[in-house]
């Protein structure tokens, strides 16, 4: 490993051309750089430098060394800086699974925070659709579980808060055939079109949002996805109410009265209580308050 000193020896070669103008860059004598110079090079039994021609440039060897010996400087500050992040109480990284429920614009304003904290901490942030939200903190992909729906399951020290209600609206596009049907509608009159689904992203589960037994699916990826298929007509299902009020008030969505109505769903935010570093803290804190925990259930409207 190089010293900062013979990196900046190594630099300063390079990029002025002479022994003289590198020792009057870095404030030394034209014979300690020299000096320095030739111990490098005895250190490495290698011509490191190019003194035959007027300008002094470094030989390919030395090139490769000058490379290298940054890179690895690099890493080593970079290194250095993880491990006094650590040692001050910040996680190296944290990763937050949301259900897929909720949208990532909405996290957008709270990213944006938390980087003001220069903390250092690597965020990594991806979604999961019921039960695979749980089971990404069960098999410790998750350091914070966000928008988790059901209730929490047995997880060792599993700790949770609820977030808040999700509300839920049977709604199908005004040219589906349901549009016109009479009401309350029957689980038996729905089952008999298909119902559009964000399937559940736990591994071996079938599951999707609001399927009955029998009924014909397509299942998509988001339930963005979902909104707009049942907007253009491709099937029916339950839509979150704030998500699709301004499709219904349009008309783009019609909104069906069901005889088994669908009770809103409790969402939470989950945690393993072995883990207790200042970002996840701080997370917490955030998504704790009232406002944004109604921001993001409530999500962003899609346009009628």
């Amino acid at each position: 490993m190089l010293t900062e000193d013979e990196l900046a020896l190594l630099e300063a070669i390079r990029e002025t051309g002479s022994l003289s103008r590198a020792a009057a860059r870095l404030g030394r004598a034209p014979s300690t750089i020299s000096h320095a110079a030739r111990q490098l090079e005895a250190r490495f039994d290698a011509l490191l430098f190019d003194r035959r021609r007027y300008r002094l440039q470094l030989t390919p060897a030395g090139q490769l060394l000058a490379q290298e010996a940054a890179r690895l400087m690099h890493d080593v500050n970079r290194l250095t800086r993880r491990v006094k992040q650590v040692a001050g109480g910040w996680e190296d990284r944290l990763h937050i699974v949301t259900d897929e429920l909720l949208e990532f614009e909405t996290l957008l304003p709270v990213i944006r925070a938390f980087d003001k904290l220069d903390s250092g901490v690597s965020l990594r942030l991806t979604h999961e659709v019921l039960g695979g939200t749980w089971e990404a903190l069960r098999e410790g992909r998750a350091d914070l579980v966000v928008g988790a729906t059901n209730e929490p399951p047995a997880i060792p020290q599993l700790r949770w808060f609820e977030l808040g209600h999700m509300e839920w609206v049977f709604a199908v596009s005004p040219r589906h055939p349901l549009a016109k049907a009479g009401e309350p509608l029957t689980q038996d009159v729905v089952s008999a079109h298909r119902s559009v689904v964000v399937a559940d992203s736990s591994r071996g589960s079938s599951r999707g949002y609001g399927v009955l037994g029998g009924q014909a699916t397509l299942a998509v990826p988001t339930m963005h996805a979902k909104i707009l298929a049942q907007r253009d007509g491709l099937g029916v299902g339950w839509l979150p109410r704030h998500r699709v009020s301004a499709l219904l008030k349009s008309g783009a969505l019609v909104e069906k009265t069901m005889a088994d109505p669908r009770e809103p769903n409790v969402l939470f935010a989950a945690w393993r209580g072995d883990h207790d570093g200042r970002a996840l803290a701080w997370w917490l804190e955030q998504i704790r308050q009232p406002r944004l925990a109604r921001r993001l259930i409530d999500g962003v409207p899609i346009g009628g």
